[in-house]
């Protein structure tokens, strides 16, 4: 039996409700180039890699060449273009968009916040054309969502040097970054201060985690500092304390909602592509109305996603998006995201438990985009004392 594929269809896309039309046509020819490539390039490979727990360094290079680094500082672009090419990445693969997450939002977004003009001028431009790769070093392993008051790196100013010890966990890219932002405590005014440690040093060791079922092709590691020497002017000349940091987390917040986004954009192609070319009794699996209702609640959890995203993305380009606003869209795409994954996985049945069909890795991958950038619970928390005045924080 011919049936109907999601190409000829009037929202081949998904975008239901013409999202994409807000962008300039410039910006909307330059979203179609970066997914045309994704799809060449990504997620033709992505299976295979998350199956091997392998990252495909011959990626970067493209990447470089796809120019798709700080596309609102560098490029101009607006922030929802740069919102959508990120969803898209996550669309594609969401390893490869938390490689980008990492590199770009992170470490990137740090030397643009927390550096100086001079520091910028010297290590920017080799983030920016991917000469040098960059890992986020906050988190660690006694250290997770109370990291603001948990920090128990140390840093210590002798002479011209600061020298840091301590540990961190769960840093992507950092088994093959050149250089990582690392968070310490001041031993002397116990500020945290930041630092941009070339992992060439002695004393620096990252060691890969093994057996992750999230995320399998990024390369996580714990990373070890025993009294690595850092130069003094590689300290962040405006990175001395949490609040600063928090700058950073509040932009990369937002990424990691629009990572949500992107992974329900993939569960809802794979879910309408397969229920479109399955056949049960006779009929393809769209046909059915539960199958059709299930698809239809994935759909809308994107929708709702996405619109919320749009209009934070609004208020960012106009300066105006708050640290509580981040905290509400990580908390609530996130857990439209777990919803529309379980839902896709369920549609494929038996198939949805094996990356062949590729449902398994975006239904795993979503468990790690739930919880990095703060949990749900601790999300909801920062946004209850927008709404309250009061902290439930301890």
């Amino acid at each position: 039996m011919a049936h109907t594929g999601p190409a000829s269809l009037p929202y081949a896309d998904g975008d239901f409700y013409s999202f994409e039309a807000l962008l300039s046509q410039k910006e909307r020819d330059r979203l179609h180039e970066v997914r045309e490539w994704l799809g060449r390039e990504v997620r033709p490979i992505a299976v295979d890699c998350w199956n091997r727990a392998e990252f495909p360094h011959d990626i970067v290079p493209k990447i470089a060449e796809l120019d798709v680094v700080s596309p609102v500082r560098r490029q101009g672009h607006s922030q929802l273009l740069a919102g959508l090419t990120h969803a898209e990445f996550t669309r594609a693969d969401a390893s490869i968009a938390t490689f980008m997450g990492v590199h770009d939002g992170l470490f990137t977004g740090t030397l643009e916040l927390l550096a100086s003009a001079e520091q910028q001028a010297e290590w920017l431009p080799d983030a920016y054309s991917l000469e040098k790769i960059g890992a986020f070093g906050l988190t660690e392993p006694l250290g997770g969502s109370d990291v603001a008051r948990g920090i128990r790196t140390t840093a210590r100013r002798e002479g011209d040097v600061w020298v840091l010890n301590g540990a961190k966990r769960w840093i992507g890219n950092a088994t093959f970054a050149d250089w990582v932002v690392v968070f310490a405590r001041d031993e002397a005014d116990h500020e945290v201060k930041g630092f941009l440690v070339d992992t060439t040093l002695p004393g620096f060791r990252a060691t890969r985690i093994e057996n992750k079922i999230s995320l399998r092709t990024v390369q996580n590691a714990d990373i070890a500092l025993e009294g690595v020497r850092v130069p003094a002017d590689f300290r962040l000349a405006h990175a001395n304390s949490f609040r600063d940091v928090n700058k950073v987390l509040k932009v990369t917040r937002l990424a990691v909602a629009w990572q949500a986004v992107g992974l329900q954009m993939a569960a809802f192609d794979v879910a309408r592509r397969y229920t479109l070319d399955r056949e049960q009794f006779g009929r393809p699996l769209a046909s059915f109305q539960l199958v059709q209702d299930q698809l239809v609640t994935i759909l809308g959890n994107t929708v709702a996603s996405l619109g919320m995203m749009v209009r934070l993305a609004q208020l960012e380009e106009a300066g105006q998006a708050r640290d509580e606003q981040s905290a509400l869209a990580k908390a609530f795409t996130t857990a439209r995201m777990r919803e529309s994954v379980a839902l896709g996985r369920g549609l494929l049945g038996g198939n949805g438990i094996v990356t062949d069909y590729e449902m398994a890795k975006v239904f795993a991958d979503a468990e790690a985009i739930y919880s990095y950038e703060g949990t749900r619970e601790v999300n909801t928390l920062v946004a209850g004392r927008a709404i309250t005045g009061h902290s439930a924080i301890v």
